[in-house]
């Protein structure tokens, strides 16, 4: 029998789920209604019948009436904002809100009209109550005294914008952007590590005036071999990857005996000999490697006031950390044999991990807290060196679809639906994730806590977060299983409870943020962004006015990182060679004729060198180096607060990081750091490399002249 179309539609709609979309076209398409289906189920509502969905309705309908209080209020500190209590129809109530600091203040009634509903048999009335502008900022409690006893929710009281980005004052900011497991020194084990994050900040801030670092994601991935190379795909995004810990600089290293130490730069020895090669990241074999130095290491006892170090890191991240350890305990014996299982794990197979695998639950804490350490080492170290900013760290968009974070924020994520991103010019048959989103309304009635949290600890040890995919606290494109990723639709979310967490947490931390605002998005939230202080993003291939020339500098947004490319583009050299075209025509990426897609993208790049030539940035026949000084030149007469300058443009490498649309057709993710000749470039390189030294010195003169 054939669903009523529209109420269908219009129950969807209702649920915050998206009826239709424009494209990348400009075509408003219609989202067919059996994926309509799919995401009502994945939002907790089958719908096979019309009663169904009248059924889905009802509930909807009646689930404010049922809560006394909502589970949590956002709401700004310069606005008055309004709160609706539900209670039995004719008795009375009062609200007042315990702040986080300490104090109380009573909530003044006000008039509301809303008639009685009927639930179940009893008339529940609605009461409202007013929140007045100029709350503190914080985590607050709401306490609602009714005939039935106390009800208790939380009241969030953000910031009405940033202010972080305003301690630069009048002076703009640049930095390096940097893959870090490929930027490796003579003490890395293969892959660049927290040492080298530390040692390469402190060169480009006392060397070259940088003021950030920006990194790729530091998110854990499987506690075992083999590990994921993307590091947008990870277990967690709350916590960090061992493989990135540096061994020689845990403090209980200089307790080993010799013999342990020995055995210990015997595996070192055995993965040092990748820092020389240019061709790939090996990060099986380094992980394999500093999983057994850990094992020395960790059996080295605490001193008592390293004890209580750890045991107050413990405290402070709770039971997230306790879920996190305890996910990768299991998964360290189950990895390999059993890896479906890990999806689904059963409450009794919990439970017994907790006592028969409690030594190793330990392990993975102690291995969190050396990391953290490590990452305040870095950024302590960044802003001794004259950073006004520090490590940028940067946040994924999600999580694999077996990991921590699927498993212990399985209750606030949605299940049979991924995300992804629909058809743009760029990929016809859009893109998949394999990432499961957050369910909007299970968020919302765990109060955010878990966004809150994961912003916690990776704003500790950040000057600023680079947050991919920012679009994503509006609305993400869920695509339900056995759909093509073109065949999704957007489901929505309350960005502004979401970005006022943000901004809230943001402002207490003193991190300044940076959303990745680029692709398909509607045309306000961008303003929405910059008026609640949350910079944006900009690609200087991907600017473009109204009449589709490239932008000029002065047109560039102020609050925004502006850069020459990003990690899914080739380093600038190889792009104004047209490499990325030849490579992507290897693959068989191509939709057009070769000839055609190089002289399209010839084209685009001439257009943009004109720009500069007619600046007076770029002579005729100047060379790759000279036009990679000028295209940043370029960006230094903008506006923009932030520019970023990539590692590879400073030492003239090719090769793409991310070849988008590829697996294992291109070692995405595993290019280790080299110039144009395929040499390996070191950190300790960078403080002297010719190269980086000119684009840098010319960048640095241009922003202060």
């Amino acid at each position: 029998m054939a669903l009523d179309s529209t109420a269908l539609r219009s129950l969807a709609r209702d649920l915050g789920i998206g009826i239709e979309y424009w494209g990348w076209d400009g075509t408003l398409r219609a989202v067919a209604d059996s994926t309509l289906i799919a995401a009502l189920q994945a939002l907790g509502h089958r719908i096979e019948t019309d009663d169904d969905i009248a059924a889905a309705r009802a509930r909807h309908d009646r689930a404010p009436w049922e809560q006394t209080l909502p589970p949590i209020t956002v709401m700004r500190c310069d606005r008055d904002s309004s709160l609706p209590v539900h209670v039995d129809h004719g008795t009375a109530v009062t609200v007042r809100i315990a702040f986080e600091a300490g104090g109380e203040r009573h909530l003044d009634q006000t008039e509301d009209f809303t008639p009685p509903f009927d639930l179940d048999g009893t008339l529940r009335g609605r009461a409202r109550f007013h929140l007045p502008a100029g709350l503190p900022l914080g985590w607050h409690r709401l306490i609602a005294e009714t005939s039935h006893g106390p009800v208790e929710a939380d009241l969030v009281v953000t910031p009405a914008r940033l202010t972080v980005h305003e301690r630069l004052g009048s002076h703009r900011a640049y930095g390096l952007q940097a893959q870090l497991y490929s930027v490796r020194s003579e003490r890395s084990w293969g892959v660049g590590d927290l040492g080298d994050m530390r040692d390469l900040a402190a060169i480009s801030a006392q060397r070259h005036g940088a003021d950030f670092l920006l990194v790729n994601p530091l998110h854990a991935s499987y506690p075992t071999p083999p590990v994921e190379p993307s590091p947008y795909l990870p277990v967690t995004r709350r916590f960090t990857a061992p493989l990135y810990l540096r061994i020689d600089d845990v403090p209980e290293y200089r307790e080993l005996t010799d013999i342990a130490r020995q055995r210990i730069e015997l595996l070192a020895s055995g993965v040092r000999t990748w820092n020389d090669r240019a061709d790939r990241i090996e990060r099986d074999d380094v992980l394999t490697a500093k999983l057994a130095a850990l094992e020395e290491l960790h059996a080295v006892p605490l001193t008592a006031g390293r004890r209580a170090l750890l045991d107050a890191f413990r405290q402070r991240e709770g039971q997230g950390l306790e879920d996190f350890a305890l996910w990768s305990a299991i998964a360290e014996r189950m990895r390999g044999t059993e890896d479906e299982a890990l999806a689904d794990l059963d409450d009794a197979l919990v439970t017994q991990a907790r006592t028969e695998l409690a030594d190793r639950i330990e392990f993975h804490i102690w291995v969190q807290w050396l990391l953290d350490e490590q990452m305040a080492a870095a950024q302590n170290a960044a802003r001794e060196a004259g950073m006004r900013i520090g490590i940028m760290h940067d946040l994924a968009v999600g999580v694999e679809q077996i990991g921590s974070d699927a498993w212990s924020l399985r209750e606030v994520l949605a299940e049979g639906v991924t995300v992804g991103a629909p058809a743009d010019q760029y990929n016809q048959q859009g893109q998949n994730w394999h990432q499961p989103p957050w369910h909007p309304s299970r968020l919302r009635d765990a109060s955010y806590r878990p966004w809150r949290d994961m912003l916690r600890s990776l704003m500790r040890h950040a000057g600023a977060l680079r947050i991919d995919h920012v679009l994503g606290l509006f609305r993400l494109w869920w695509i339900p299983e056995g759909n093509e990723a073109a065949d999704g639709t957007y489901v929505f979310y309350d960005h502004d409870a979401m970005i006022g967490i943000l901004a809230l947490e943001a402002e207490r931390s003193g991190t300044l943020v940076i959303g990745e605002d680029l692709g398909t998005f509607e045309p306000w939230v961008r303003d929405y962004l910059s008026d609640r202080g949350v910079m944006g993003t900009s690609i200087l291939w991907f600017e473009y006015d109204d009449a589709g020339h490239p932008l000029a500098a002065e047109a560039y947004r102020h609050l925004c990182l502006a850069s020459v490319n990003t990690h899914d583009l080739p380093p600038t050299a190889g792009y104004l060679a047209g490499e990325h075209v030849a490579l992507r025509h290897r693959l068989g990426l191509l939709e057009r004729p070769l000839e055609e897609e190089l002289a399209t993208d010839e084209a685009g790049r001439e257009e943009v060198l004109d720009l500069l030539r007619a600046e007076g940035l770029l002579a005729d026949h100047a060379s790759i180096e000279d036009m990679i000084i000028a295209l940043h030149l370029h960006l230094a007469r903008t506006p923009s607060l932030l520019l970023g300058v990539s590692l590879v443009d400073c030492v003239g490498e090719h090769r793409i990081q991310n070849q988008p649309g590829t697996d294992e057709e291109y070692e995405n993710w595993r290019i280790p750091l080299a110039d144009g000749h395929g040499r390996v470039v070191t950190i300790d390189d960078i403080a002297t490399n010719a190269r980086t030294t000119r684009l840098l010195d010319a960048l640095r003169a241009a922003l202060q002249g």
